[in-house]
């Protein structure tokens, strides 16, 4: 199955993808990071790291974290998160109407096994 994939290179350090989408998304869903990375298949600190990287990457974070203790800990999209996946999605979408009809142009021309 042909599928796009849209990944947004902001620099060299600087990049935005399926994988780091899906993974706030799933965080936004559990509220916690751990969680998030678990759901992915990937370690909390792979999980973290990611999540850092990306609130290093804009003036405003896109999660917020709350320490443990008697309430527990956990993490949350913040607005300004949640604009984030909202615009990517978006883009991924008008991205996929786009380019539509140069796929199925593609995909005639495959060599089938």
């Amino acid at each position: 199955m042909t599928r796009l994939t849209l990944r947004i290179d902001f620099g060299p350090e600087d990049a935005i993808g399926p994988g780091k989408i899906r993974l706030l998304e799933l965080l936004a869903e559990t509220g916690s990071i751990a969680a998030a990375g678990r759901a992915m298949d990937m370690s909390y600190r792979r999980a973290w790291l990611l999540v850092a990287a990306l609130n290093g990457m804009f003036r405003e974070p896109v999660v917020a974290t709350k320490l443990g203790g008697k309430a527990g800990g956990g993490a949350e999209i913040t607005p300004f998160g949640a604009d984030v996946i909202a615009r990517y999605r978006d883009m991924e979408r008008l991205a996929k109407a786009a380019i539509a009809p140069h796929l199925t142009e593609l995909e005639a021309a495959l060599k089938r096994s």
